[in-house]
């Protein structure tokens, strides 16, 4: 699996300014050393960010997104917790009968 390379954010708006002022992404790709598919993929943000394309979300919501999905994730792990915790103090408090095979 290939590293992912993270590039400054003013050297990707600089790009994106390129490509706008009309040079293609190909020579834009090969000059910087930046893959074309990065290229593009940051010029299509750029433009869902700033309201110009709607099949995508921005940024703002792609975060919220991570946000609440691991929010999510931590209050499945919490409701597990509690349902254990639950069911250990019904057994040692005899409110729930044991399992046993007597009947």
């Amino acid at each position: 699996m290939a590293k992912r390379r993270s590039y400054p954010l003013e050297f990707r708006r600089r790009l994106i300014d390129l490509a706008r002022a009309g040079r293609s992404i190909g020579e834009l790709a090969k000059e910087f050393k930046v893959s074309e598919q990065s290229l593009r993929n940051w010029v299509k943000q750029s433009d869902v960010d700033g309201g110009r394309r709607a099949d995508g979300l921005s940024s703002e919501e792609q975060a919220e997104l991570r946000r609440l999905r691991r929010e999510n994730k931590q209050l499945r792990v919490e409701r597990e917790i509690l349902a254990k915790a639950a069911a250990w103090f019904a057994r040692e408090t005899d409110a729930v009968p044991s399992k046993s095979t007597d009947s």
